[in-house]
C-alpha cells in the first residue's frame, strides 16, 4: 500500500499531458478530422513554453509558467492550422499530413533551438512548476495523499477541462453540431451547418490543447527542453483516445492508467519479482500498453463514422 501512494502522485504527474493532448485529439476527431500529429503538436508546444519561461524567467517569476503555457497552448494552435488547411481546404489524406506535422516538428524545433540558444537543448528553465497542498482536502485519510498533498496544479486543470469537455459536446448545441459533422457531415451541412468551420473548430482546439499538454510535460517532468522531450507521449495519447471510446471520462480514467505505465520504471526495483528485471523492459511497457490497447479495443471502440473522410459537399 505504501508503495502504491508514493507511485500514484508521480503517475498523475504523467498522466497529466496525456489526458490533455486525449482531450485534443477529441475534438479533432469528433469534427471528423484524424489528428494524428499530437506527437508534432505537443513538441513544438513544449518548445515556445520553453523559449517563453526562460525568457521571461527572471523578470516574471512563476508567472512565466503560466504565460509560457499560454503561449505553447497558442502556438500549438497555431501549428494545428496547417493539419486543418490542408485536411479540410485542400482535401488532403488526413493521416499523411499529421505525419508530415510531426516530422517537420522535430526539424524546426532543432534548427530554432540552434538559432536561439547554439545548441540542441536550451538552457535549464529558470523557475519550475510549483506544487500545492489543498488544506483540509489533504489530511483526508489515504485520498488527500494521493491528490491533494504536494500535488502539481495541472492535474486539477486537466480534470476540469474533461468536466469543461464533456459538458461543452455533451450538454450544447455546439457540441452536438461538432459531432454531427464527425457522424454524418452530409445530413448536416443539410441542416444549415457549416462543416468546415465546425471541423476548423475541432483541430484548432486540439492544437491548443496540445501544445498546452507538451509545455505541461516539459515543465513537470524536465529541466530543459530537448527534441526527445516528448518521446512518444502523443501517440500514447491517440492510444489513451481510443481506449477510451472517445469519451472525456474514458480518457481521464485511461490517462491515468497509462501514467502509471510511465512510472513504473522509476519503481521497479521497489516491486517484488520485478527488481532483477532490465530496466530497458519498463521503459517499453507504455507502448506495448497502447499496442495492446489497441488491437483488444479498436474494433470494439466505434469512433466516429466520418473521421478521416474527406468531405464533399456535392456528395450525398
Amino acid at each position: 500500500m505504501e508503495l502504491f501512494l508514493q507511485m500514484f502522485p508521480a503517475a498523475l504527474v504523467m498522466a497529466t499531458p496525456i489526458i490533455i493532448a486525449a482531450l485534443g485529439g477529441l475534438f479533432s476527431e469528433r469534427s471528423g478530422v484524424i489528428n494524428i500529429a499530437l506527437e508534432g503538436i505537443m513538441l513544438v508546444g513544449a518548445f515556445a513554453t520553453a523559449v517563453t519561461v526562460i525568457f521571461l524567467g527572471e523578470s516574471m517569476g512563476r508567472a512565466a509558467i503560466w504565460v509560457g503555457l499560454l503561449v505553447g497552448a497558442l502556438v500549438g494552435c497555431a501549428y494545428s492550422a496547417i493539419h486543418a488547411f490542408v485536411s479540410i481546404r485542400l482535401r488532403a489524406d488526413q493521416t499523411i499530413s499529421g505525419t508530415a506535422l510531426n516530422m517537420l516538428s522535430t526539424g524546426i524545433t532543432v534548427f530554432l533551438c540552434q538559432l536561439i540558444f547554439q545548441g540542441q537543448r536550451s538552457p535549464n528553465i529558470p523557475v519550475s512548476m510549483p506544487k500545492i497542498s489543498i488544506p483540509i482536502l489533504k489530511d483526508i485519510p489515504i485520498l488527500g495523499r494521493m491528490f491533494f498533498n504536494e500535488a502539481y496544479p495541472t492535474f486539477f486543470i486537466a480534470v476540469l477541462l474533461v468536466v469543461g469537455a464533456y459538458f461543452l459536446l455533451y450538454k450544447t448545441r455546439f457540441g452536438l453540431r461538432l459531432r454531427s459533422c464527425g457522424e454524418f457531415p452530409q445530413a448536416s451541412a443539410s441542416m444549415g451547418i457549416n462543416v468546415a468551420k465546425m471541423r476548423y473548430i475541432g483541430v484548432l482546439t486540439s492544437g491548443a490543447l496540445g501544445g498546452l499538454a507538451g509545455g505541461i510535460m516539459l515543465l513537470t517532468t524536465n529541466i530543459q527542453f530537448s527534441v526527445s522531450v516528448i518521446h512518444g507521449v502523443g501517440f500514447i495519447a491517440l492510444g489513451c483516445l481510443v481506449f477510451g471510446k472517445w469519451n472525456p471520462w474514458g480518457c481521464l480514467l485511461t490517462g491515468v492508467f497509462f501514467g502509471f505505465s510511465e512510472i513504473i520504471s522509476s519503481y521497479s526495483g521497489n516491486i517484488p519479482g520485478l527488481s532483477g528485471m532490465p530496466t530497458e523492459f519498463f521503459y517499453s511497457i507504455p507502448y506495448v500498453l497502447t499496442i495492446v490497447a489497441l488491437v483488444l479495443f479498436a474494433k470494439r471502440s466505434i469512433g466516429p463514422k466520418a473521421a478521416g473522410q474527406i468531405y464533399d459537399a456535392g456528395e450525398r
